[in-house]
Formats: structure tokens, C-alpha cells, sequence
């Protein structure tokens, strides 16, 4: 009797998806050293010392990875699994590293598309480059330039948000998409411990009822918002 080969329960595990994702994230580990070598750059921005320029601040981090962990990435794909996203949103894509993880859930969902948007030239053209390197580009559309532009024509409904570019745009970024959320559609903010000040007006915003939205902040690495859209 001949044998069935089982074919891999998640895209997570195929080769290409395994090996492009070990990759970036080794890299990912040396962001300290980059960020301390960027830091007396851009530390006033973040401290909100001045009015932020978010094209020069994304040249200056244009080398920095601040990716999503593997256990954020793993729940990411598990979240976007179990409510069957299908046009998932991403602010922020940097090099990629989440992307990944949401274009895998996309992809095993049945067939869906991660709508990313990046700021810096170089990082987009990385984010592509490794979405083609794991076999996921044709889940991912990575558009380069001003997110409130990119994403202002994304056609509803969209089943999931991820927020994780500059803080300061969490809040404007979530109002721009939400005429356009399906109802029980899904939206996580990163970094809510890091930036307590920068983000307090956007977990306000998805933490009072009246805005349509039922959100907890989750103890997951820097914080991890996660909002249930109640339509």
C-alpha cells in the first residue's frame, strides 16, 4: 500500500516560508547595535522633544528591522486563522517579518491578500523581495509611501489591522480603515508598553465602548493591543 504524504498543516512550515523567516529574524537580533548607532538621532522624536517628520525618521531607521517576535508572529498567524481573514491590513511593514507571518494566513485561509504600506524605499523593496524568497508574494500587495495615502483606497470589507508603523499614526490610520472593518474584524497595535504616552490617545479611542470597539491590552512582548470591531 503506497504511502500519502501529508502536506504541511501551515504555510509556516514549508521550507521557503521556515528558512526566509529564520533568516530575518537572526538578523533581527542585532537591532540593539543599530538602534543605539541611530539613537541620538531619533530619540526627540520619540520623546516627542519635536514635532515628528516621519520621512526623515523612517531614513534614519531605514536600517533597523523592530520586528514583530516569533510568538507575536505565531499569534498574528493564529489570530488571522481563526477568523478567517481574508484582506488583512498591515501599517508598517518594515523588512517584512510580520508580513510574512499574516501573507502564510492568508494564504491557508483559502486565498487572501496582506495590504502592507512602508514609508522607506529600501525596506519595501526587502519586503517584496523576501515575500518572493518564501513564496508568499502573490498573498502580499506592500504599497511604498504615505500609509494615509496607500491605504485610503482599500475596498472593504477588511477582516484584520495591524498597526506597527509610527505611533503617532495608530489613531489617524485606524479612523481612515474603520468605515471599511467587517463587523468582529480584528485590529492589534504593537509597542502600547513603549510608547505609554505617544499611544494613550489611540487605547482611549479603541477602549471606550461609544467607539465601537471591545479592547484589552495584552501582556505579549512591548504590549500588544487587541480591539474586536462591534460594527
Amino acid at each position: 500500500m503506497p504511502l500519502t504524504v501529508r502536506q504541511p498543516t501551515s504555510s509556516l512550515l514549508a521550507p521557503d516560508v521556515a528558512r526566509t523567516l529564520d533568516r530575518l529574524h537572526r538578523r533581527a537580533r542585532t537591532d540593539l547595535l543599530r538602534i543605539a548607532m541611530v539613537a541620538p538621532f531619533v530619540v526627540p522624536d520619540f520623546l516627542g522633544l519635536r514635532k515628528v517628520d516621519d520621512s526623515r525618521l523612517s531614513m534614519r531607521m531605514r536600517s533597523v528591522y523592530v520586528p514583530v517576535s516569533r510568538s507575536q508572529g505565531q499569534m498574528l498567524y493564529l489570530v488571522a486563522r481563526s477568523i478567517d481573514a481574508r484582506r488583512i491590513v498591515e501599517f508598517g511593514t518594515s523588512f517584512g517579518i510580520s508580513t510574512l507571518y499574516l501573507a502564510a494566513a492568508a494564504k491557508d485561509n483559502g486565498g487572501g491578500v496582506v495590504i502592507g504600506s512602508e514609508l522607506e524605499p529600501s525596506k519595501h523593496a526587502k519586503a517584496r523581495e523576501h515575500l518572493r524568497e518564501a513564496g508568499l508574494d502573490s498573498f502580499a500587495d506592500v504599497r511604498l509611501g504615505d500609509a494615509a495615502q496607500t491605504l485610503a483606497d482599500v475596498v472593504a470589507p477588511i477582516d484584520m489591522v495591524l498597526l506597527d508603523g509610527w505611533k503617532d499614526l495608530y489613531l489617524p490610520i485606524l479612523k481612515l480603515l474603520q468605515p471599511k472593518l467587517r463587523p468582529r474584524a480584528v485590529v492589534l497595535a504593537d509597542n502600547i508598553f513603549t510608547f505609554r504616552k505617544a499611544l494613550r490617545p489611540y487605547v482611549e479611542y479603541v477602549q471606550s465602548p461609544e467607539n465601537g470597539f471591545v479592547s484589552s491590552t495584552l501582556d505579549i512582548a512591548d504590549g500588544f493591543e487587541l480591539s474586536v470591531f462591534t460594527g
